[in-house]
């Protein structure tokens, strides 16, 4: 039995890649490129003009701003976890 992965760390995933997720990331860089190409082309391709991204950016800050006890609980769950997660390293670090 050939043991060449030992000591190695491979990530399992439970599915299995196909198609487009199981191609190098060059080709699919290639592929990718090819469809942005074609939509210029045909002139389906959209880009953000500074008035729009403006808009999207207003539209966002909106959403936010109308449960902001919400958005504060996210921010401080967050700030938790990494807190948590900096501890565990320091602790697995000093062992």
């Amino acid at each position: 039995m050939n043991n060449s992965n030992v000591g190695t760390h491979q990530h399992v995933s439970k599915t299995s890649h196909r198609g487009f997720a199981a191609m190098d990331p060059e080709k699919q860089k290639a592929i990718a490129s090819k469809g942005g190409q074609a939509a210029h082309a045909k002139g389906t391709a959209h880009q953000f003009d500074s008035e729009e991204a403006r808009a999207a950016g207003r539209k966002g800050g909106m959403a936010v701003s109308r449960d902001s006890r919400h958005m504060a609980e996210i921010g401080r769950k967050g700030g938790e976890a990494a807190h948590q997660n900096r501890k565990k390293r320091q602790s697995t670090d000093q062992q």
